[in-house]
């Protein structure tokens, strides 16, 4: 009923002690790494967070066995809701779409697997899955949920999501890195490009980038990008070098970790003006990823905690 006597709607948040907002709380972390492996978006995940804690406080626990596979059963079938939204959404985007960088803690990139799992390459590689087959993967691949649990969650037979998933992990292996590069590597690549990018030195930006380097930066049309991927060093070289000499403001570049994986932020006059992953192998840049969508930058000043646990 309306009024001041109506009941309250509960939030997670809210200082309380029942039993499905301490199991809530206590897989929050987990739930939020899921949802956003899935969407690549920590605005979206963090509501399919709240969609999730809505249908599970109507679960009569008693018929749950275990909270922890119920929690992400519910968020994942958000999550499949939201990508398909999601995918309409991608579509009238300007510009290529990239995923939302995460400032994240130093736990998550010792977790060598964690890691990898959110690495933006990977997340762009993802987006070439469909919504059930990015959601198989991830449950799979990333968290390790039994196939008869990623059924229950997908709406498919344990059966099918053992195809679906072998296919998913033949399409994503086919367009990953063939070797595992360690974050010394990158963080290396990362310092040379850097140092390069300060100093003008075109020669050695020409050295860490490899010759079909593919350059993505995403403006969402709020800010100036390339509408289209650049592909190859001189391209690429072009493109850095001609947004340079556009702008007076004074341009300062530092290391940070993104998604558990080295990174670069840049600040423009001191602001933020973007976050600049990197794709590599053989010790050279093989993929740029430019974020200048101030939309997206929200989560670069503050760490974002993730777990696969």
């Amino acid at each position: 009923m309306d009024g001041p006597h109506a009941q309250r709607r509960r939030e997670p948040s809210d200082h309380t002690t029942d039993p499905a907002t301490e199991s809530f709380l206590a897989h929050r972390d987990l739930l939020f790494t899921v949802a956003y492996e899935m969407l690549g978006s920590a605005a979206d995940a963090e509501d399919v967070l709240q969609e999730t804690w809505l249908r599970w406080i109507t679960v009569d626990a008693d018929q749950v066995r275990d909270n922890r596979a119920y929690l992400v059963r519910i968020a994942t079938r958000q999550a499949l809701n939201r990508l398909r939204t999601l995918k309409r959404r991608k579509e009238s985007y300007i510009g290529p779409w990239l995923p939302e960088p995460l400032l994240t803690t130093p736990d998550v990139a010792e977790d060598v697997e964690l890691a990898e799992s959110m690495s933006m390459a990977l997340l762009l590689v993802l987006e070439t899955l469909s919504p059930t087959e990015r959601a198989v993967f991830v449950l799979r691949e990333a968290f390790d949920v039994d196939y008869d649990e990623i059924a229950a969650a997908v709406g498919k037979t344990p059966a099918a999501v053992r195809q679906i998933a072998h296919r998913a992990r033949r399409h994503v292996d086919a367009r990953r890195p063939r070797t595992a590069v360690t974050a010394g590597e990158t963080r290396a690549a990362l310092e040379s490009f850097q140092r390069a990018l300060d100093t003008r030195d075109l020669q050695g930006l020409l050295d860490v980038l490899a010759p079909h380097v593919v350059a993505v930066s995403d403006g969402g049309g709020v800010k100036q990008a390339a509408l289209r991927p650049i592909i190859g060093a001189e391209k690429v070289l072009r493109f850095l070098l001609g947004g340079l000499a556009k702008t007076e403001a004074t341009l300062t570049v530092g290391p940070t970790v993104v998604n558990g994986n080295p990174a670069l932020i840049l600040r423009l006059d001191g602001e933020l003006d973007g976050v600049l992953a990197a794709r590599v192998e053989d010790t050279r840049i093989t993929g740029l990823y430019f974020v200048r969508n101030p939309h997206k930058l929200t989560r670069i000043e503050s760490e974002t905690p993730l777990t696969l646990q």
